[in-house]
This record gives structure tokens, sequence and C-alpha cells, in this order.
């Protein structure tokens, strides 16, 4: 049977205006991040998308988004599995500290993970979620390190392809069946509204 999951990354974040690395460690939503997921919503509202179930990485910048996204109508779950890459000691540190990509096992050496761990961890979250028996059209709210590695994960059955950088807000729609997750859509909102004239 197929099945629908909308994975979705955070809105921006008092860490994203200040260019700190931000993994584990949290941040709150900037008034511009909570804008960002109100349009957003818009997505699922005009194309009148309900969900059985919701759920977000423990980081409040990810629960903040859900609830905005889903106008407080749904419960959710906060699960560990959903957070983001876990930078160690480098979490809160200035991101030209960051080393150049990919990251493979660099940040295991301060107490991190490697990069195989964050795709593995994800894939292994999503995969328990989307198995359970009443559970058809679900969204999840994520990261955009977390997000961009399970999205490789499946590379070779996607339809719309992962390209770097993911956006505030970006939301990947999968279709989940028989073990695998097909990446169908990647919806960036529009933004343009918010910009300053």
């Amino acid at each position: 049977m197929k099945k629908t999951l909308y994975l979705m990354r955070h809105g921006q974040t008092l860490f994203n205006v200040e260019h700190k690395i931000q993994g584990w460690c949290d941040s709150p939503l900037t008034e511009l991040g909570i804008k960002q997921a109100e349009i957003a919503a818009r997505y699922f509202d005009n194309n009148k998308i309900t969900f059985d179930h919701c759920y977000a990485s423990t980081s409040e910048r990810a629960c903040d988004t859900l609830e905005i996204v889903t106008h407080h109508k749904y419960p959710y779950t906060r699960i560990k599995g959903l957070k983001e890459w876990n930078f160690g000691r480098f979490e809160a540190m200035d991101e030209f500290l960051n080393p150049k990509l990919p990251y493979g096992d660099f940040f295991v050496q301060y107490g991190g993970e490697n990069q195989q761990q964050v795709q593995d961890r994800m894939v292994k979250t999503l995969t328990e979620i989307m198995e359970k028996e009443d559970h058809h059209d679900v969204l999840a709210l994520s990261h955009g390190g977390a997000c961009a590695n399970f999205v490789r994960a499946f590379e070779e059955h996607n339809i719309m392809h992962y390209r770097r950088g993911i956006k505030n807000c970006t939301i990947f729609k999968f279709i989940y069946e028989d073990g695998i997750f097909s990446c169908v859509d990647i919806i960036e909102p529009d933004f343009s509204e918010l910009e300053t004239k």
C-alpha cells in the first residue's frame, strides 16, 4: 500500500541569522521564520492536505514550525530520531569553522555523528513511522542536514532530485511503499512577499 510522507525543514532561526552551527543545540524561530512557516502552511491548505499523524524533532525550532504550519490543529509526537546532525563540540560555533563538504566522519573526533549515522538514524526513524498500520498521510518536521541525508539515501528511487542547499520550510513529498521512499515533489514556498522593498 502506498503511503505519503511530507518531510519539512523548520523556518529561519536566530542561529541561522547569526551563521552559527546548529545541530543538537537549539535557537528560536525569528519573526521571519514564523512568517515563513505561515506561508508554507498555504501549500497544505490550498491543496486540502490533511494528516493522520504528525511528528517533529525534539528541537524547539521544529516543533514551533509544525504547530504554525498545522494551525495548532494536530497533536504531534516529538521524536529524537528526527533531530539534526550532531556536530559535537562545534555546536553553536561560527559556521566558517565547518570543513568543506562532504563532512563525512569529521565531527566524530569532536563528539558528534558521522554522515552515515545521520542517514541511518533518519531512515530507521521514518521507516518505523511509516510502517505503522494507521499511518497513511504523515507530516514530519526536521532539519536541513538530516533531510538532505535522508533524501540521498533513496536517490535511485527519487523522481525529484535534491539540490544542495535546503531552504527554510522546504517540503519534500515522498511516496512510501515496500520499505522504499521515493521523492516525488520538492516544494520551496514563495517568500517574495517577505522581501523588504
